[in-house]
């Protein structure tokens, strides 16, 4: 058996900069912590239970595959935070058929993040 004692995303963007901005500034994640000198410098961000790492940097995008999971307490306030930031929001928090709030949109190089919360009423948040 593996013991996971912690989790990170590790992202290589495109543009670190704009990435740091985005996350950071749009985002406001706050920071855990920083590493190494210069623009492909690596920054860690909390990330709930997690963390999210940007480092280095490529020359392509993530895989079109990869989808950032967060999950807040009010996704209308998460909305109009990351709105009056700058942010496009490929679709504002709507409730889903399968009874979540979720708003939509993308970091700079194309990463899908969605932004959940979950509705006192949801089964998520009761044990049978």
């Amino acid at each position: 058996m593996m013991h996971v004692l912690s989790s990170r995303i590790l992202l290589r963007p495109t543009d670190p900069e704009r990435s740091r901005r985005f996350y950071k500034d749009i985002l406001n994640l706050q920071i855990y912590r920083e590493f190494g000198t210069g623009p492909d410098r690596g920054t860690v961000y909390f990330l709930g239970g997690g963390f999210l790492e940007l480092s280095g940097r490529s020359e392509t995008p993530p895989a079109p595959g990869i989808s950032l999971w967060l999950q807040v307490s009010d996704a209308k306030a998460a909305y109009g935070h990351v709105v009056a930031r700058g942010a496009t929001v490929d679709r504002p928090p709507q409730r889903e058929p399968w009874g979540l709030v979720e708003m939509w949109l993308t970091d700079p190089d194309g990463v899908r993040i969605v932004v959940v919360e979950v509705p006192e009423d949801h089964p998520l948040r009761h044990r049978p």
